[in-house]
């Protein structure tokens, strides 16, 4: 189990949803929380909320300097978690070049900049905790998912590169794959999302597994066993059953 009291740590994408659930996980824990987002109303009044100290940082993770000047503010934190997320469901005979650029700039490269600016820190001190939200539709390519599944699987990818590298370090990585959760970016969906979640459990989802010295967490678990094994199905069979 994590000793929380005293620790310090930055939310990104934490406005609403998961993010905003997240850190009231971990201000009851006892963490000081630093949320991060683009809409700073919402950052403020969730601040607010938190039962704990909590620090409000605006940024774009799409701007490398909005990111770079964050991190600054931010200063010195025991863990980072990555929550920032953007989703526009359409596939490839309705390309739209515009959020698909912008799905993979926040889900992925927004992720690259943050990391950019917070990892070397860790390993200078050989101490942090740095948590990755993917998703379980990074596990292989899905229909109707150009931009989110291919970004979302970049995320797993880069989690699994840092977990490689680190995992014999004082800095743990650790990254979780959640199926679909309640939130603005999923009610965009017109089809029926099976084991949908509310926020609030995804985050204890979340926060469990950020007391677990574990590299990675799917789940919900009967719907993740679906997409894990699907990892071992021949392309013709896989295709013919997910399409």
């Amino acid at each position: 189990m994590t000793q929380w009291q005293g620790k310090k740590y930055w939310l990104v994408g934490a406005s609403d949803g998961l993010g905003a659930a997240l850190a009231h996980k971990l201000s009851r824990a006892g963490a000081e929380v630093i949320v991060s987002a683009r809409s700073e109303d919402k950052l403020e009044a969730l601040a607010a909320s938190l039962p704990a100290k909590a620090r409000v940082v605006p940024l774009d993770v799409t701007d490398a300097q909005s990111v770079a000047a964050a991190a600054k503010s931010v200063g010195e934190i025991d863990g980072v978690v990555y929550l920032a997320g953007a989703y526009w469901p359409f596939g490839a005979k309705d390309w739209n070049a515009e959020q698909a650029v912008a799905m993979v700039d926040v889900n992925l490269t927004g992720l690259m900049r943050v990391m950019g600016e917070v990892v070397p820190g860790f390993v200078a001190r050989d101490a942090g905790h740095i948590v990755i939200t993917s998703s379980l539709t990074g596990f292989r390519g899905l229909p109707g998912s150009i931009g989110y599944t291919a970004s979302k699987a970049g995320t797993m990818s880069l989690a699994e590169c840092m977990y490689a590298d680190l995992r014999k370090t004082g800095v743990q990585v650790q990254v979780v794959n959640p199926g679909f959760i309640k939130t603005q970016l999923t009610d965009k969906n017109n089809f029926k999302m099976p084991f949908l979640m509310e926020p609030e459990n995804a985050a204890r989802e979340v926060f469990e597994h950020m007391n677990t010295d574990k590299f990675k967490k799917s789940f919900p678990f009967p719907f993740s066993l679906l997409f894990r094994s699907s990892q071992f199905l021949p392309d013709w069979l896989y295709y013919r059953l997910f399409s």
